[in-house]
């Protein structure tokens, strides 16, 4: 790149840490890149694995993005009902070059509208709600539909941000940071799916069915907004 990158992530309380951190801990090896994590406020944002992060900017300091980001995590779908936020994915969104997201962080770029008719993939879960929304579901670990890129659940946004690396820069910067990061997976155990041999059958089945219970009245709340049939 011949000038600086914009990364700008949503940071939120309840957020999935390693859905921010291992998407920004790869951006920031990137030639020229500079981060900021945007909140309503600077205090510090509780995450999910009981440690905080501080926000760099509000939302009303956020530079323009080049790159939005939006992790997800349970507090995600307390955004959808978070008319601020929701307004600054919308703001930030209408200039980047590129609109992403990381595991259920997809459900708060539905709700502002930027995913009717995209393609687009969740954490697998969830992922049975993203129609809910308008998005047409596809399952794979990072999906692209023009400039919206989304990433499954939580590990993938490893792979989602190797993705944007290659898209924003070039396939050479992406190897280099996949080198520096020695991100060379080899897990233990074939589960990490549930088309996996070694995933629980009914661990996926419980979680699908929470996840509908729990989430599903929120996010068909946000489709109704968008004037969205909800299901």
């Amino acid at each position: 790149m011949s000038r600086p990158v914009r990364f700008v992530a949503l940071l939120f309380p309840n957020v999935t840490q390693l859905d921010l951190t291992g998407p920004v801990q790869l951006f920031s090896r990137l030639p020229g890149a500079t981060i900021d994590l945007a909140w309503h406020d600077r205090e510090p944002v509780g995450t999910d694995a009981g440690f905080a992060i501080m926000p760099t900017v509000t939302f009303d300091e956020a530079p323009q993005a080049d790159v939005l980001m939006v992790p997800g995590g349970q507090g995600a779908f307390d955004l959808l009902d978070d008319e601020r936020a929701i307004d600054f994915v919308k703001r930030q969104a209408e200039h980047a070059r590129y609109v992403t997201s990381v595991c259920t962080g997809a459900f708060v770029l539905g709700a502002a509208g930027l995913l009717i008719g995209r393609r687009a993939t969740t954490h697998w879960a969830s992922h049975s709600l993203l129609e809910t929304i308008g998005a047409v579901p596809e399952q794979a670990r990072v999906v692209r539909d023009g400039r919206i890129i989304t990433g499954g659940g939580v590990t993938s946004g490893v792979d989602f941000a190797l993705t944007v690396a290659a898209e924003v820069y070039d396939d050479a910067a992406a190897r280099a940071v996949q080198l520096a990061v020695e991100y060379d997976p080899h897990p233990p155990f074939d589960a990490g799916s549930p088309t996996r041999p070694e995933a629980d059958a009914e661990q996926v089945r419980r979680a699908v069915a929470d996840a509908r219970r729990s989430r599903g009245p929120v996010v068909s709340r946000a489709a109704s907004r968008l004037g969205l049939a909800s299901c």
